[in-house]
């Protein structure tokens, strides 16, 4: 038996029953929490000093696309409609080999477990299973939690997008779930699927049948851009073809141009939504769903989405999200003549957007997402004795609003710690940073991007 005891720390559980500690302790064995309070012994263990230092569960991104991590940087001034479905879809996935899907996986979860995120996921387009075995081998490799999402190849948009009538590659998903995935602790699959906005309705609920048959969420694009009329009709048609497949095992990433009698009946069959807001603000999606998830009693999971234009630290993703729903919350309230007294979403919920609600839009809630016994041990410590972050009169607001990853000390995975002192402990950090760039460099310079 590996113990591991987390020593003398500020402790945000953000589990009602154990609540928030000071100088309190968590027991980890066998990358299990096993109890977590004040004053415990644990003669064998490894020792953690958490003095000084706030304790959080790991943050949970659930919508991210690792592999476009190599050319971070180049999409930030891009529309949805107008740049990034031809020069990213319709180009650079087409070129991209399976050394490139690797190296983009790999140091886009480096970036994530740097920042804090424990477990992501990564919503892929391997244009071959080649492609998508070495995705899994980056995930791997890092030691990230992850939920690797099968969606469809990225080499021909007029194949696979729009209107396609050709369903996810059945043959190739099965076997890199039987060879790579399904034996692993730390991976679990998913099917990205592109639902009716991107595909026939035949080939829509075949591809949701395919999830349900192998027993594995289905997270979809859905309600991100108002297509031509042709295609909707006058409004946006919601969930269509889906409507009476929808259930817990259905996660939507985006939402923005569902009404709210689609998002009630969505958060009443289960159905988890993932906002991305940053990308969503820039890219033209329309206003996050968070308000309408909220509406109707559910609460969404914060996510990246695509980091080739913003930064991977979902600290940023649940402050920008929170302080974008009050904004439109106040300006209702002022727009009714009153002083606005109160804020709507605290610093608490969006946190735990960021943890549990991730955790569980995963399907993952009964073993991540808060400090708790019996749960793994994915933890984040914080620096509260920074310049920045002191004093911590409120470790929940500290942690949302005045840290960043620079305060990020130590991050363990599975009760293994990936980041120690403020660096990553894995090697390949600096065995595979060359090539890397390169991989970036490369894919740029063969899709004639420039900037």
């Amino acid at each position: 038996m590996t113990q591991t005891i987390v020593r003398n720390g500020t402790v945000v559980s953000l589990d009602p029953d154990v609540g928030d500690l000071d100088e309190a302790d968590v027991l980890i064995e066998d990358g299990e929490i096993v109890e977590v309070g004040t004053g415990l012994s644990a003669s064998n263990a490894e020792e953690i000093d958490a003095s000084d230092h706030i304790v959080i569960p790991g943050l949970v991104d659930s919508h991210i696309h690792l592999a476009q991590t190599q050319v971070r940087g180049i999409a930030g001034d891009w529309s949805l409609m107008g740049e990034y479905f031809d020069h990213m879809l319709g180009n650079i996935t087409g070129l991209y080999r399976p050394e490139d899907m690797y190296l983009g996986g790999l140091f886009g979860a480096f970036e994530k477990l740097h920042t804090g995120t424990t477990t992501a996921l990564d919503w892929s387009y391997p244009n071959t299973l080649e492609h998508g075995e070495r995705a899994v081998d980056a995930l791997q490799d890092a030691g990230l939690r992850a939920v690797y999402t099968y969606g469809p190849p990225g080499d021909d948009a007029a194949k696979w997008w729009y209107e396609s009538d050709v369903g996810l590659p059945e043959e190739k998903i099965r076997e890199l779930h039987e060879e790579k995935i399904r034996d692993d602790d730390l991976l679990s699959l998913a099917l990205g699927l592109r639902g009716p906005d991107f595909c026939t309705d035949e080939t829509a609920r075949g591809d949701l049948e395919l999830a349900r048959d192998l027993g594995v969420l289905s997270t979809i694009h859905m309600g991100a851009a108002l297509w031509p009329s042709s295609v909707y009709g006058d409004d946006y048609q919601g969930f269509g073809c889906l409507e009476d497949l929808l259930g817990p095992d259905v996660n939507v990433a985006h939402g923005n141009h569902f009404s709210q009698d689609d998002v009630d009946h969505a958060v009443e069959q289960g159905v988890s939504f993932s906002s991305t807001p940053e990308v969503e603000m820039q890219m033209g999606h329309g206003i996050p769903v968070t308000g309408k998830v909220l509406e109707a009693g559910g609460r969404p999971a914060w996510g990246v989405d695509v980091c080739s234009n913003v930064s991977g630290d979902m600290g940023s993703q649940m402050r920008i999200g929170m302080q974008l729903q009050r904004m439109f919350d106040n300006q209702a309230v002022l727009e009714g003549d009153e002083e606005v007294t109160e804020v709507s979403i605290s610093a608490r919920d969006t946190l735990e957007m960021a943890t549990i609600e991730g955790a569980k839009a995963l399907d993952m809630a009964d073993e991540i997402g808060t400090i708790t016994p019996g749960k793994r041990a994915d933890l984040v410590l914080i620096d509260a004795s920074d310049f920045m972050t002191a004093p911590s009169h409120s470790p929940v607001q500290t942690v949302v609003f005045q840290s960043d990853p620079s305060h990020i000390d130590i991050v363990l995975v599975d009760g293994e710690v990936v980041k120690r002192d403020g660096e990553l402990t894995n090697p390949k950090l600096h065995e595979e940073f060359d090539r890397f760039v390169a991989s970036g460099e490369r894919l740029l310079e063969e899709a004639g991007i420039e900037l």
